[in-house]
């Protein structure tokens, strides 16, 4: 064999070498989203509180994911089914947090593990505002979740409130 033919032959060996080098460095480094996992998935699970108002479409009260609850929309409804349309928002209000409170002791959770809040107001004015304010206040306490208001030209049913929210289990 000539000297060209084995330097040929030493190239070539030492390219494929390196191209395996590079694709056991490609594999092994690939993201674990394309493998399957080990750890255990959290299970969704929907939260149905008896002390609230039912869900009145294709949702549920809550649900629960792993160590979360993620609470509907709630309006001012009673645990009956009364639409409390056309009531003071103070009354409306409160009918929301309680509610957010049946559904939280449903699930095991509490005011005090309130993640995120989002509010939406219908009417938006100070009165209505202040009102909410106070309220709301009362049912967290000193704890203070994140939270959004969203001012709304109008709500389901002409309700004048409407909450939503995250919270630890």
């Amino acid at each position: 064999m000539s000297s060209n033919a084995v330097k040929t032959a030493a190239l070539w060996g030492a390219a494929a070498g390196a191209l395996v080098s590079l694709l056991v460095v490609h594999l092994t480094k690939q993201p674990q989203r394309n493998r399957p996992s080990l750890e255990p998935r959290p299970s969704l699970a929907p939260v149905t509180a008896s002390g609230a108002a039912p869900a009145g479409g294709h949702y549920s009260q809550a649900m629960k994911n792993g160590s979360e609850l993620f609470i509907s929309g709630l309006l001012p409804i009673t645990s009956d089914g009364v639409k409390l349309t056309g009531s003071p928002i103070e009354d409306q209000v409160k009918a929301v947090l309680n509610n957010m409170g049946a559904i939280l002791k449903a699930s095991g959770s509490s005011p005090n593990k309130i993640i995120s809040v989002r509010v939406y107001l219908a009417d938006f004015n100070h009165e209505n505002w202040a009102a909410f304010n106070k309220i709301y206040n009362e049912f967290v306490g000193d704890h203070k979740p994140a939270r959004a208001v969203v001012p709304v030209p109008t709500l389901h049913h002409g309700f004048l409130v409407e909450v939503e929210a995250i919270a630890a289990l």
